[in-house]
């Protein structure tokens, strides 16, 4: 009786930790898909900004070739900060918009 009741004892304690095994890859997968979801939108942010710099390049007439990784590395980063401000106030107008407080706008 002793040694079945030890054995239910394990077998139980195996399902538990199976259980808690499952709930924490659930919980995991959620925060590697916000990781990816995150990445895709630094990669765009990324890809726009070498995009504007190319632009704000061609209006000197300069292009990449004449800065040094550095240098273009400032004016890529700079072209990501005005990026995200223009998101985050542009989301801001947007939300303003929805609730209806277009007096602040």
């Amino acid at each position: 009786m002793n040694k079945q009741f030890t054995k239910f004892k394990e077998k139980s304690s195996d399902i538990i930790n199976l259980t808690k095994e499952q709930f924490n890859k659930g919980f995991d997968f959620a925060k590697i898909k916000s990781q990816t979801v995150k990445d895709k939108i630094n990669f765009k942010i990324r890809e726009k900004a070498v995009l504007a710099s190319k632009a704000r390049l061609a209006e000197n007439h300069k292009t990449f070739d004449d800065f040094s990784d550095e240098e273009l590395e400032v004016i890529i980063s700079d072209e990501e900060r005005k990026i995200v401000d223009d998101l985050k106030s542009k989301s801001l107008v947007a939300a303003l918009a929805i609730l209806g407080l277009d007096f602040l706008i």
